[in-house]
């Protein structure tokens, strides 16, 4: 396996590929999902099917015109043609292009970038969604150099300390009061507030920055929900320590939803009440732990695969303008 990822997917070497693709000739991009279907090793239609259908819940046909709404206040959506996205939106726009590029440029797309938690009146791509009711929510792997980093190499986990730790930015209530409720108060949490952004709930939730390799060190990781998903439940899930979190609210294209609980993570009640004794449970339990990491590796892999990736984002695009009447 490759070196241990130690920081997040390097961003700058990011923007430069997906602006060279950008740039590709239209003549070289030539739309062949069943070339690409048969290229990718040991295809499982039905699996890669139900991954589709999950991203794309909403089997109704629907227009998109000058009338659409977006029942959204927010900088970042958009009712638009492919030719009329503007770069201006980073990663999300790179995101979208390297496959929306493939098709006419005079289609139209609904999307929304950003933290979304909400759901869309009219059928719109977004990166993340409630994991209920949610039908207009269209998944896409936006934002992924940020989402979209794993663990490749990690230490065993016996061989780890036996506490619990996270690091993150303290700003939103649930996770103003996970601190008030276990800052500094148990030998078995290390957690603090690491956020930049200047504002602090509380100067003495500062702590030093851990990195990746750094938290790899502990047996157990917490995973908080920020403004939507927490992105560290992906590189959790990869390694050989156990996520621990509360059952996730929103989703993005690692099917949060999907996720079961104390099969694939260890699921701590809403307020945090049951922390310590699952912490010391899976002290004393470390086969079980075990498990449960074999488990959410087994999940992880899914996502490894490049070609099957591109397939399925291919794939949603091409059924967003056959339902949208305009292929």
């Amino acid at each position: 396996m490759g070196k241990m990822l130690k920081s997040r997917n390097n961003k700058l070497a990011y923007y430069f590929i997906g602006h060279v693709k950008r740039l590709y000739p239209k003549n070289w991009l030539a739309l062949d999902l069943d070339k690409l279907q048969k290229s990718i090793k040991d295809f499982d239609e039905l699996k890669m099917n139900n991954r589709l259908n999950y991203y794309y819940k909403n089997s109704s046909k629907f227009l998109l015109n000058s009338n659409s709404t977006l029942d959204y206040q927010l900088e970042y959506w958009r009712l638009s043609k492919i030719k009329d996205i503007s770069s201006k939106h980073g990663v999300y726009y790179l995101d979208l292009m390297e496959y929306a590029r493939f098709f006419p440029q005079e289609y139209t797309l609904a999307y929304l970038f950003g933290d979304i938690t909400n759901v869309p009146d009219i059928p719109s791509l977004t990166k993340s969604r409630p994991i209920t009711n949610n039908d207009n929510s269209i998944l896409m792997k936006f934002d992924k150099v940020r989402h979209f980093y794993f663990v490749n190499k990690d230490i065993p986990y016996k061989k780890k300390s036996n506490k619990l730790v996270w690091r993150g930015a303290v700003l939103q209530p649930h996770r103003i009061k996970f601190m008030e409720k276990f800052f500094n108060k148990s030998s078995l949490i290390n957690i603090g507030d690491v956020n930049k952004s200047g504002i602090y709930h509380n100067d003495d939730w500062r702590v030093p920055y851990l990195s990746i390799d750094e938290q790899l060190q502990y047996k157990f990781i917490l995973s908080i929900e920020g403004f939507d998903v927490a992105t560290s439940t992906k590189w959790i899930m990869s390694s050989n320590s156990l996520c621990f979190m509360v059952k996730p609210k929103f989703e993005t294209w690692f099917m949060e939803g999907q996720l079961i609980p104390n099969f694939h993570y260890v699921l701590i009640n809403d307020d945090y009440s049951n922390l310590e004794e699952k912490i010391n449970y899976y002290i004393i339990n470390s086969e079980k732990a075990e498990d449960i990491i074999k488990n959410a590796n087994n999940y992880v892999d899914q996502f490894m695969n490049k070609k099957s990736e591109d397939w399925l984002q291919l794939k949603i695009l091409e059924r967003y303008f056959d339902f949208s009447g305009q292929s």
